[in-house]
């Protein structure tokens, strides 16, 4: 059981990061126009919601 709570807390980092990164790269993309941070904003934010759906739903992916 311990080890659950530490996979939410491990992954609830990794939602904060994966949108402050986002955010970071939209600003980035703001500031520069380059198509690049735009991509690679999208893909953070895509990452913080699959991972978002993941803690959301984590019964149904492991068995404890």
């Amino acid at each position: 059981m311990l080890l659950i709570i530490f996979h939410r807390i491990l992954i609830g980092t990794a939602i904060v990061f994966g949108a402050g990164f986002a955010v970071w790269e939209f600003l980035a993309y703001r500031r520069t126009g380059a198509v690049e941070n735009l991509l690679i904003g999208l893909g953070a934010a895509a990452v913080a919601v699959v991972l978002g759906y993941y803690l959301k739903n984590l019964k149904r992916f492991v068995s404890y």
